[in-house]
């Protein structure tokens, strides 16, 4: 079974910064895409950063300059630096892969959610 695993969310000041990782794991056939979502209180889901495996990455615009998406395919494990953090990037942020397992069709899968606050 497939699973996407978070971790290195927490509290941080304002301008500071913080390193999101995620983890999938499983019969993993080969992963196409893997990005970052984030979840603020009372709105929609939106998308952070996604990068292929070939290493084409996108940004939002609210955090072009300031985020930084890699990939460590060997590992299939994202990252995501967040640096000059802002109160507005307080989110819970999920991890998100297209994923072929083997055997199987490929699918999106989601993590737990890793909690990110920024404030003073």
């Amino acid at each position: 079974q497939v699973q996407l695993v978070e971790s290195g969310g927490g509290l941080v000041q304002p301008g500071g910064s913080l390193r999101l990782s995620c983890a999938a794991s499983g019969s993993i056939f080969s992963i196409y895409v893997m990005g970052w979502y984030r979840q603020a209180p009372g709105k929609q889901r939106e998308l952070v950063a996604a990068i292929t495996s070939g290493g084409s990455r996108n940004y939002a615009d609210s955090v072009k300059g300031r985020f930084t998406i890699s990939r460590d395919n060997a590992k299939n494990t994202v990252y995501l630096q967040m640096n000059s953090l802002k109160p507005e990037d307080t989110a819970v942020y999920f991890c998100n892969a297209r994923i072929t397992p083997v055997q199987a069709s490929n699918q999106i899968y989601w993590g737990q959610g890793t909690q990110v606050t920024v404030s003073s």
